[in-house]
């Protein structure tokens, strides 16, 4: 196994099959992944679950739980949301290699890929919670895949760039999960004090304001310098009462 799989950890949320769970830690272990993450979902110590890891139940025992998303990002620097599906908030979907080549960019903090529910997936509040979004193409007739297959798909591609190139190291380490969200929520609560976002869907913009962020891979100091010019704005917009000035 090499370093960069150390760093990996795949992100399932609310799996709903035992069965599915355990396939997962196969498809990881035949792929040299070792880390599992669940949020909420089935209760994976069914004995489905591990019939279906085989070899691979060191990875089931081995999973750590979480009670939410955000919680089981907090300490990565980058995220892959998974979807099938393509909509205003689903865009700029990468590829599986293309997942590879970033996430080969990335190898110093942890990197999850994120999957969601076998019928349903990940919800758009679920998808913005992660820094790229990506899909699997398939055939129209039958779009939707196995989660273990995604799984399996993602963690091939890793595998074999690691083939390719070795070893990887970090060109740049970029800030976590947990203070890229507080950020957003310095940002959020700013925009709204100087009537900049409509207080009946601040969502709209806000995930547009997320996505270009994430495009940025800022670094901790980074961070650290936007929320310093967020709180003098707030500062300076003290006695502003929220309407623009007529000119």
């Amino acid at each position: 196994m090499t370093p960069l799989f150390d760093n990996i950890v795949v992100v399932l949320v609310e799996p709903q099959s035992p069965g599915n769970v355990g396939m997962v830690c196969r498809a990881m272990k035949n792929m040299g992944l070792s880390r599992l993450r669940l949020v909420a979902g089935c209760d994976h110590h069914h004995h489905d679950a591990t019939m279906f890891a085989v070899s691979a139940r060191d990875l089931l025992e081995q999973a750590e739980c979480y009670a939410t998303l955000a919680d089981a990002l907090a300490d990565t620097s980058i995220s892959v949301g998974t979807t099938r599906r393509t909509g205003k908030y689903r865009q700029e979907l990468l590829t599986p290699p293309q997942v590879a080549h970033t996430l080969n960019q990335h190898t110093e903090g942890t990197a999850a890929l994120v999957f969601g529910r076998e019928d349903h997936g990940l919800s758009t509040e679920e998808l913005s919670l992660c820094t790229l979004q990506a899909t699997i193409p398939s055939h129209e007739a039958c779009g939707s895949l196995n989660l273990a297959q995604a799984v399996l798909i993602f963690c091939y591609e890793l595998f074999g760039l690691s083939q390719q190139t070795g070893a990887i190291g970090q060109k740049r380490e970029v800030a976590p999960s947990g203070e890229l969200e507080a950020l957003f929520s310095h940002l959020e609560g700013t925009l709204a004090r100087i009537g900049f976002l409509n207080p009946q869907n601040p969502t709209h913009i806000m995930r547009s304001l997320r996505r270009v962020f994430f495009r940025a891979g800022l670094d901790s100091r980074e961070v650290s310098i936007l929320r310093g010019m967020f709180s003098q704005i707030d500062w300076a917009a003290g006695g502003f009462d929220g309407r623009k000035k007529s000119a």
